[in-house]
């Protein structure tokens, strides 16, 4: 593995533990050339995937890309770590279990936002409000408004 820090290709396994309930494997790496240490992780890959964009553009899946909005949504939130990391572990089986390579950004967008509204609403909203493109208060109101049980007037 190339060490981030200077390049060096001969780095050294220093530690190996299961992670992400044991979907994934973490190594600590040290870097003999320059000292550096930093983590790796390993996981199964079932198969290639591809994304088809609303415009019809084709890109690699990056699980990296979805991990990140993810956790921008689920900032300053109650939810423990380890918990995003078996949600997003979750989606991405449910990605390549799907049994087609080629998947719709509009699908990825949907099984995320359905993984969300279980784990936390407030994240689902934030996640929603850039998935849906929100433009105005109006939007937030409208989408908060559908979440809420209808009211019982007696």
């Amino acid at each position: 593995m190339r060490c981030p820090f200077c390049g060096n290709v001969d780095t050294q396994v220093k530690d190996s533990r299961p992670a992400e309930d044991h979907v994934a494997i973490r190594r600590r790496r040290f870097c003999p050339a320059c000292g550096g240490r930093f983590t790796t992780y390993e996981r199964v890959q079932l198969r290639d995937l591809i994304v088809v964009k609303t415009s019809g553009k084709r890109e690699e899946f990056d699980r990296d890309k979805l991990e990140r909005s993810i956790r921008i949504s689920m900032q300053k939130r109650p939810v423990e770590p380890e918990r995003i990391d078996q949600m997003i572990s979750g989606i991405v089986r449910r990605l390549e279990s799907m049994g087609d390579t080629d998947i719709s950004s509009k699908t990825i967008g949907e099984i995320v936002m359905e993984s969300l509204a279980r784990i936390d609403t407030v994240a689902y909203v934030r996640f929603a409000s850039v998935y849906k493109n929100f433009q105005a208060a109006d939007d937030f109101e409208d989408f908060v408004h559908e979440l809420r049980p209808p009211e019982i007037n007696e």
